[in-house]
This record gives structure tokens, sequence and C-alpha cells, in this order.
């Protein structure tokens, strides 16, 4: 039994040595053999029939079985084969880039480590804001489970507080529209910032026809506040000048002149004059009677009351003033509106932890504000504004909630119990945006186009620093999804929309406009984290959306040619000119003018504007030679009018009823000379969507105005 175990014990040492390479030499080797020897003598003697194990150990080494342990020499010389310099790194990685050896290996070796970075630690974590003092932030969320221990109570009391933020927002609106009659006047009508009693070009027809009448009239008005920054965001034409990115209002009382009645031009807005004139304040808006007084002349230039209005040294068939001395209590109410919900929404958010009760309610809460209050469509009547608010919060909620579950919101503010942190964060950038209005009204960019770039004053230089801050911001939150461990799911997520806004870039026939909205839901996915750079983005962000559907709707995306166009320059071909054929007289003067025939058959008509104002308007026979024909124009000075006042002409084809792109203006001295009108149309620049919407609302302003 002993021989048996030591033969069973043998070759499993053998192989063990064959599994656990050691390096040994020949002496070893050979004392291991004699000691071998030696073993098996001493079995042999035993009688016991047992192989010799020597023998067998010698069999193992030296045979070709596939199962036998190596040579000694054979390991000796794979430490030799080991003992080779190493096989270069760029050739182990050769077969990985089989498909790129195009690309230098510095390259790739750089590729590969951002790769390796943009996948973060190796264990990330999710950030979370330890709240600044603590005992005084978790206080609000202690007492409010002392004060009310069951949720059915908690409840109760949120669904109170939300019925009160309703019932003082209700009753102090319902204020705002309690307005005393004016003896004499009646009850103010209520008219939006781009009122106005004439509309441009030849928008009141031949001799202003459908803007009567000139005198002898007048209405009592209601002005909103914040109407001095309401702008011309195209060129508007005033005799040789084009006014751009300033209210529209053309006269007014003389700088050194306090006492004297304020005159303005009939195409200035009703609202901008009179906080001009001092009739309504800025801030608070307010109420005041105009009244028409017909032709006026030499309108003069003055800045007040934070406008700064145009002269025109010409006359002008329709003017008006305000009555001095008339007693109105109207005032808007927006600033306490605000205050209100600024007051119950911060309570909310001090108080609850829940994010979907903290989200919803604030949400709701100031997009109603924004479009019944801070900043809401041009829209006059109370109903009118309600209903299209309603017609837009609808779909709006919809997103909110996609915005919620989707896109990261529910993820910051998830076991967030940093309280007044949330509330300045979060709660006050939400603010910020959606009162954007004011807040970012400083930036000298009203629209994002290569023409807005060029013609505003400080506009590249806001543009840089924007791009500046962005680009940090963007910096600081592609580090936290690293250290998330989120950065490539997300890198993937803006390279798919980056392909989709070029996608949508080079779609034929259509134009891509990045509304307030768009630009939130874009950058919102990239504030999903818990920190506190993220949660003021966020809320920034969720502000800029409530505004832009609240001010301007859902406009899309995409939009042709035509839907942006409004009143910007149509491209159309400009009445070629002769020189103007003057004669001078004592008692009558006259210009005529001479124009070529139509640049094709679909214009049927031209228009002249003198001094802003379609005088003379004609359109050609059906008979094609007579169509063909060049036709004139002449104008004249009579009596007193001879050498009293410059006068601007400008000419238009028409198709139609509607005119064309008009030149710019020529003058016609008070001395008789003649000054060409530089070529190229009187309205040149393109406009964005912004400037579309606002024109097309003061359009619809006009026509209830009318």
């Amino acid at each position: 039994m002993a021989g048996t175990q030591d033969g069973a014990t043998s070759p499993k040492s053998v192989h063990q040595a064959h599994q656990v390479p050691q390096v040994q030499d020949l002496e070893s080797l050979s004392s291991s053999s004699g000691s071998d020897n030696s073993a098996s003598s001493s079995s042999s003697s035993s009688g016991t029939g047992t192989p010799n194990v020597a023998n067998s150990a010698t069999i193992l080494i030296t045979t070709d079985h596939p199962d036998a342990p190596l040579p000694e020499i054979t390991l000796v010389e794979a430490l030799e084969a080991d003992s080779s310099p190493p096989t270069p790194r760029f050739i182990q990685d050769a077969g990985s880039w089989k498909r790129w050896k195009w690309v230098p290996y510095p390259v790739r070796r750089s590729i590969v480590a951002v790769i390796r970075w943009a996948h973060g630690p190796a264990t990330p974590q999710r950030l979370r804001i330890k709240p600044l003092f603590p005992n005084v932030q978790y206080a609000p969320i202690l007492l409010l489970e002392k004060k009310f221990p069951r949720l059915r109570h908690r409840l109760w009391l949120l669904f109170f507080w939300i019925a009160m933020w309703i019932i003082s927002f209700a009753l102090v609106m319902r204020k705002e529209l309690d307005v005393d009659e004016i003896p004499g006047w009646g009850r103010p009508v209520s008219i939006g910032c781009g009122a106005a009693y004439w509309n441009m070009d030849n928008g009141c027809g031949l001799n202003g026809m459908q803007c009567r009448p000139f005198t002898d009239s007048g209405f009592a008005f209601k002005c909103p506040a914040n109407c001095a920054s309401y702008q011309a965001l195209n060129p508007r034409a005033v005799g040789d000048q084009e006014v751009v990115y300033r209210p529209l209002v053309v006269g007014g009382p003389p700088a050194t002149g306090d006492d004297i009645t304020p005159v303005y031009r009939g195409d200035s807005y009703l609202c901008g004059s009179a906080v001009h004139a001092g009739v309504v304040s800025n801030a608070h808006g307010g109420c005041g009677v105009v009244r028409l007084i017909g032709t006026q002349r030499n309108f003069s230039s003055s800045y007040r009351n934070g406008i700064e209005s145009i002269p025109f040294d010409s006359y002008f068939p329709l003017s008006f003033t305000f009555e001095e001395g008339v007693q109105c209590s109207a005032k808007d109410m927006r600033w306490a509106l605000l205050a209100i919900s600024v007051v119950f929404s911060t309570v909310l958010s001090v108080l609850i932890t829940s994010p979907t009760l903290f989200f919803f309610p604030v949400f709701t809460g100031i997009y109603w504000t924004v479009g019944l209050a801070t900043d809401p469509a041009n829209i006059t009547d109370v109903p009118s504004l309600i209903s299209r608010e309603l017609g837009s919060f609808l779909p709006a909620v919809l997103v909110a909630w996609v915005m919620y579950d989707h896109m990261g919101i529910r993820r910051s503010l998830t076991g967030l119990t940093a309280q007044f942190e949330k509330t300045v964060l979060w709660l006050g950038g939400c603010w910020v945006g959606a009162l954007t209005n004011y807040t970012f009204d400083f930036i000298p960019i009203q629209r994002l186009t290569p023409h807005d770039l060029q013609q505003q004053p400080g506009a590249r230089a806001a543009l840089a620093i924007i791009i500046v801050v962005l680009t940090v911001i963007a910096a600081s939150q592609v580090w936290f999804f690293r250290q998330e461990g989120r950065l490539v799911r997300y890198l993937r997520f803006y390279t798919i929309v980056g392909a989709g806004l070029i996608l949508c870039v080079i779609l034929p026939d259509l134009k891509l406009r990045i509304h307030h909205y768009i630009l939130a839901l874009l950058l919102l996915p990239g504030t999903s984290m818990q920190t506190r750079p993220a949660l003021l983005y966020q809320g920034l962000l969720v502000g800029f959306f409530i505004n832009g559907i609240a001010r301007w709707g859902w406009d899309p995306v995409l939009q042709t040619a035509y839907a942006l166009q409004g009143d910007a320059q149509l491209g159309s071909p400009l009445p070629a000119l002769a020189a103007p054929v003057i004669s001078l007289g004592t008692n009558i003067s006259s210009i005529t003018f001479t124009w070529g025939k139509p640049p094709g058959s679909i214009y049927d008509g031209i228009s002249v504007l003198v001094n802003d104002v379609e005088r003379f308007r004609t359109y050609f026979s059906d008979d094609e030679f007579d169509k063909n024909a060049p036709s004139n124009f002449t104008w004249t000075r009579e009596g007193e009018e001879v050498g009293r006042d410059n006068e601007y002409f400008r000419f238009a084809w028409m198709q139609g009823y509607k005119s064309e792109d008009y030149t710019k203006a020529g003058v016609w001295t008070r001395e008789g000379e003649w000054i060409a009108m530089a070529p190229g149309p009187s309205r040149a620049k393109k406009r964005g969507l912004m400037g579309v919407v606002r024109e097309k609302e003061e359009e619809e302003g006009r026509k209830r105005f009318a």
C-alpha cells in the first residue's frame, strides 16, 4: 500500500511543476533525479511489484504524449524568447483600427483617450446638493409636518393656498378693469402699444381716405405699461429717414418748450407719444384723451420720459395732440399681479418637497401671470386674451409633463431638501426667464438675423459675450455629466439634435426659426442633474419656455419665406425714373416725373407717395401698346405753398390693390431743387420672426382701433 501511494503521488508532483513553471538549473535537476532513484530502490526492495517511479518520471518528461510536461530545456528557451523586447503598442492596436490606418497614430491615441475620458470614472456618482445651513432649510418642512402631521391635511392646505392665489389674482385684475368714465369722452378704450391712426405706405388709400377723419375727432384711451420699449423692428419711412429699433414717435413738444402743446404726426404710436408727452406713465400705464387736429407741419424732435422723438420738416394731413387736465384713475396692475404670484409661488417652493406638487402649480401660475399681466399679447379685451391664452395653455401643460418626466426636471428636484436654495436658484431663475421682456431688455439684440447684427449698435459685441458665456456653461455641464457617467449618452442625443437642425436648414423653400420655447426644449436636457448651477439654468429655460408660449404662441419651427415676409422687402423691381422736369414760378411751381414701362405683365399700376401719403395711383390700360408706353405724374405747389416746405417722393409698381417695394425718398427742396433718391427700396432689411409677429399684432391692433 505504501508503494502504491508513492507511485500515485509522484506524477501529481510532476504535473504541478508543469502547471507552475519555475526556473531550475541542471544541478538541481540531477539531484532531484538522484533522490527519485533512491526512492525507487527502496520501493523495489519492498517487493510490492510497483514500477520504478524514476523511470516513470523520465518517461513523462521525454515522451511525446500531448499531456506530458515540457522538458526543462524547453522552459529555458521559452524564457529566453520572453526576454525579447515587447511588442509596440501601436502594433497591438492595429487590429482595431484596420479601417482607419490613414489616421495618424497620435490622433488615434488621442481619440481613444477622449473616449475613455468621456465614459467617466469607474464608479460614477449621482450628484446631490448638500444644503447650506441644513437646520435652517429643514425648518419649514419640519414646521409643516409638526402642524399638519397627516398627508390629507397637507393636501387640503395646498388646495386652499392655490385657491387663495387664484382669488387674489382675479380680484386685483378686476380692479384694473374698473375704469371710471371721463366726462365728455366716456369710458377709456384699451389700446396696444403699437396702435396708431395712420397705416404705413399706402395703407390708408389714396389721399388717406381710409383713415379719415383728419380733424375734430378723438377718444379716451387706456395704455398698458412698458410702451416706451415698443420699437419699430423694420425700417419705417419718415420723409427721407428710415426709423428702426426705436419707438415710432414723430414730433412732440420742442426740447426747450415745456408749456407748448405737443403735436405728433398721425403715424406715431399713440401710447409711445402719450408717454413722451407725459400723459401716461411708462411704468404703470394710464389713460388720457387724444384729439385730431388735421394738417400740421415742422414736427420737432425732443427727448422726454425715456423716448427720443423723430423730427419731420414738412407737413402731414393727420396730426394729433392730447387734452390737458384730464382726470383718469386707470392704472396698469401688472406689478401688483406679479407681486402676488411671486409671494404665493415662493411659499409653495419653501414648504413643498414633492417635485410634482411643486412644479405643476408653479408652472401654471407663472404662465397665467405672464399671459395676463407682465407680457400679454397685443389684445385689448380681456375675454379674447383669456381665450387665446387658454388655447396655448392646454398643449403647454402636455409639453410641461414631457419636460418634467423625460427631460430632467424630475431628476433635478427629486430628493432636494435645500428649500431656500431651490427657491432662489430654480424658482428665481424661472421668474427671470419668464420676465425676459424686462430682465434681458438691456441686450441690444432684437432678432438674431445677419442684418440686425450688422445694423443694430452693439449687437455683435453682445453676441460675442453671449457665445463666450454659453461656452463656459456648456463646458461645466459636460464635466458634471462625466462625473455621473452620462456624458456619452447626452453627446449622442445632441449629435442627433444637431443633425436634425442641419436638415431643417437645408430644406428647400423653408426657413428655420428658433423661438423661445424651441431654445428651451433644446437646452433643457443638458440641465438634468442636481447641482446648484443646473438648478439655475433649468429654471431660466423653463421661464423662457413659458414666456415664449404665453406671449407668442406655438409658431412653427419651419416657415415659408412668404409667412415671414411681413412688410419687409419683397425684392420686386423698382420704377426707373427719368430726370424730373421742374418748372418754377412766383405763384405756382411744378415737378413732373416720367417712368418707363413695367418690367413684366404682372404689374398693372403705379403708386406715388408724397410725404408718406399716397397722392397718385394709376392703372395701365389693358391694351398692350398703352400698357408698355411711358407715363408721368405732375405735382404742383400753389400760392403760399411755393417755397414753404421740403417734399418727399417715393414710387412703387402695383399688382391690383397691393403695392410692391417703394423706392427711397427723393427730395424736392423748398428752393425748388431736386435731390435724387438713393438706389434700392425704402425697406431693404429682411426680418426675423419676432418682427413679423409684432407687425402682425400691430396691424390687428390698428384694425380693432379703427
